[in-house]
């Protein structure tokens, strides 16, 4: 209700071409399907202009859709499905405190198909505590064995806070100090004994690079550092992100990227864009659903590292004309330093107009924006 009534409250409607809707996780799909029904149907009442191709996605876990939803969900102009998948082995999936079986992730597949959803995309993650190389090609040939139309494969991140870092932060500070485990000192060694190993570096690599592999001889191409598509199913909601295409967030903890200053509720200010969040607790949220007063107006230089660590995360990189005309200055300018130097160690290329990573450039991704980090 408050989710609903935040849309309904929402001032600049009018302004907005709406291309792609995405509901986004936590677990939407744990929802019942009248209640994406009454999202939707406020945003069609607050935003007279979406367009009728408008990508609009759900992220769904398996085990959580039944017929009468996905039947909701399309009847709600709701167009693409993303679901998480993560591995196809039970025991995997079970480090990952996951309650669907891959089982239940077929068969919702399959429904899915049957009502007629034709773009579908399967999330996937390697680097799993225990995950050897070969059960990780066994979950990508299950998982293109059903040929969906996008594939988004990532390498597991153990964030602070989470479940898996109170159980693993302690191994992985210490595998990065000494590399792997045979060069740990014996105490380690035996502190560790028996626990579910994290692949090390080596093998982290090997599952990225056999992706890239697999998928481009299945006809997914590689589109964005962990993204894969068949031709025409790119992701255009994730695009935006990265080209940063303006975007509304509506929910809890959701975040905006718009034109303009909204704290003086500006249209336009020229070469500046805002970014808010909503707060991440319910009983806030439900209080106040935007704070405009703490809009973060980005300054010239935030923008201009944005616009290189996100768009060099496509595979086409980023474009110099494209730089040139939003900022009034050439990128040469502002980043020759550092493009020379990525590009004499090889971990970028460039031609006239456009500047992307190499393949080693993107297995070491991280440490190539940082030298786009600009001192205010």
């Amino acid at each position: 209700n408050c989710l609903i009534e935040e849309i309904r409250q929402f001032d600049l409607a009018e302004d907005y071409v709406v291309s792609t809707i995405f509901f986004g996780g936590g677990t939407p799909s744990v929802l019942e399907g009248s209640e994406i029904m009454r999202i939707m149907q406020a945003i069609r009442e607050r935003f007279p202009d979406i367009r009728e191709d408008a990508e609009i996605t759900i992220e769904c876990n398996p085990g959580t859709l039944t017929e009468e939803k996905l039947q909701i969900y399309q009847k709600a102009g709701i167009n693409r499905l993303s679901l998480g998948l993560q591995s196809a082995d039970q025991e995997e999936l079970k480090l990952l405190g996951r309650i669907h079986t891959y089982n239940q992730f077929k068969e919702n597949f399959y429904l899915a198909r049957r009502i007629g959803f034709a773009n579908i995309n399967v999330d996937l993650m390697s680097a799993l505590p225990g995950q050897s190389e070969e059960s990780w090609q066994e979950t990508l040939r299950f998982v293109c064995d059903l040929e969906p139309e996008h594939i988004s494969a990532y390498s597991l991140i153990v964030e602070e806070g989470t479940p898996l870092y109170e159980e693993y932060g302690e191994m992985c500070a210490d595998l990065e100090k000494y590399g792997d485990y045979a060069s740990m000192p014996k105490r380690l060694q035996t502190k560790y004994e028996g626990c579910k190993c994290l692949p090390d570096e080596e093998t982290d690599r090997n599952m990225y690079h056999h992706t890239k592999t697999t998928l481009a001889k299945l006809g997914y191409e590689r589109y964005e550092i962990s993204n894969y598509a068949k031709e025409g199913y790119a992701c255009r909601h994730n695009l935006g992100y990265w080209e940063r295409i303006p975007y509304l967030g509506f929910g809890i903890g959701a975040a905006s990227l718009v034109p303009g200053d909204l704290i003086g509720k500006c249209r336009k200010l020229e070469g500046k864009m805002s970014r808010y969040t909503n707060p991440d607790q319910l009983r806030e949220y439900a209080h106040s659903y935007r704070n405009k007063f703490q809009a973060e107006l980005l300054t010239e230089t935030e923008e201009m590292e944005e616009f290189m660590f996100l768009g060099l995360r496509k595979m086409n990189g980023i474009s110099k004309k494209e730089f040139s005309e939003y900022f009034g200055k050439s990128l040469e300018d502002i980043y020759g330093e550092p493009i020379c130097k990525l590009e004499r160690l090889k971990l970028l290329e460039q031609d006239d107009d456009r500047v992307w990573l190499t393949k080693r450039g993107i297995d070491v991704s991280n440490s190539v924006f940082v030298e786009f980090l600009l001192e205010e």
